[in-house]
Order: C-alpha cells, then structure tokens, then sequence
C-alpha cells in the first residue's frame, strides 16, 4: 500500500520567555523532518494570541489554531513540565478545538527537571482521552539536568535519543495511517 504522506502538527506548548520548548521542537521536528512518510507542520503557540478566558464566539485565531488541527492528522506535543503538570498555555489551545482532535494519534516530546516532564504528559494522556484520541504508549523525554540541553536551548548530546524518535514517530505513523483510513470508511461517532 502507497499511502500519502501524513500530515502531523508538532505543537510547542510553552510560551515562556527564555523556554527551551523552541530548540526542542526544532530538534525533533528535524529528525522528523527526515522521514518520507511525514509532512510536519509546527505549531507553536508564540505564534498565536489566544485569550486568557474563552469567550462566546471564537477570536480569529482561535479559529486558525482549530482549522490546523482539523487538517492535521496526527499530533506531537512537545511539552514543559511545571510544577508536576503542563503549562496554562498548552490546556488553553487544546480547548481552541474539540471535534478537530477526534480519532487522531497524538504522541508526546517532554521535558523538565528529573522527571523528564513526565508527569505532564500523563496528565495530558488523560485530557487527550477525553478528545477522543490515541495517545502513543512511547514518548521521547529530557532531563534538563544532565546538561543536554545547554541554557540558550542549545542541544548538546541527545544522541541518545535517536531510537525513541524513531520509536515514537513509526507508532505515530501506523496509527495515523489506521485512523486516516477508518475516518475515511466511516464517520467517527461518540
């Protein structure tokens, strides 16, 4: 079978000033980049001025964020931990989109300090189960203290983390293909 592409959004989750969300998108967007069963778009949310609040009718870029999502096919949301969890500003695109999100895989890039920004992600598995998607068993994670990344978001050896990429990207890639094709067969219904 000779399938297209799949479409995956990489989403930076952090808005922060001084974050290292930025050079690690780019980082895995690079590798992922490599792959000739993928186009990825990034989507980072310094690109996007999203309210703090949602109000009644959706601002222009409320609406631009959900419209990548519905063309997205698959998702990978690289992600902060703060303070044992993800940041307000990832929660508050997630809730720019609902319908957009269904029966589509998201995976997970994290990082933080000794957990890895694990704990974030598995706040968001829950969050992303209840949109009705498939989030990836595997996930590529850092640990900021082991100097791998250097202050200005500058990697230094993350070799190591080639087969997680790998890993990662072909569950990504056979779900994305599994669920393009039944979304395709059938109209998904909850």
């Amino acid at each position: 079978m000779n399938a297209s592409p799949l479409r995956v959004a990489v989403i930076i989750g952090s808005t922060r000033e001084g974050r290292v969300g930025d050079a690690v998108g780019k980082w895995f967007t690079g590798r992922a980049e490599g792959r000739d069963d993928l186009v990825v778009e990034v989507l980072d949310l310094t690109d996007f001025t999203l309210p703090a609040w949602l109000p009644e009718q959706p601002t222009p870029d409320m609406r631009r964020f959900a419209g990548l999502v519905d063309e997205a096919e698959a998702f990978v949301v690289v992600t902060p931990e703060y303070n044992r969890s993800f940041p307000a500003s990832l929660k508050q695109a997630i809730d720019c989109a609902y319908d957009e999100w269904r029966a589509k895989p998201v995976g997970f890039v994290s990082y933080g300090y000794r957990s890895q920004g694990l704990y974030a992600v598995e706040q968001l598995r829950s969050i992303f189960t209840e949109l009705h998607t498939v989030t990836m068993r595997d996930t590529v994670a850092f640990n900021l203290l082991d100097g791998t990344f250097a202050r200005d978001g500058t990697p230094f050896d993350i070799d190591g983390q080639g087969q997680a990429v790998t890993t990662l990207l072909d569950e990504l890639v056979w779900w994305g293909l599994a669920l393009r094709e039944a979304r395709a067969a059938r109209p998904y219904v909850c």
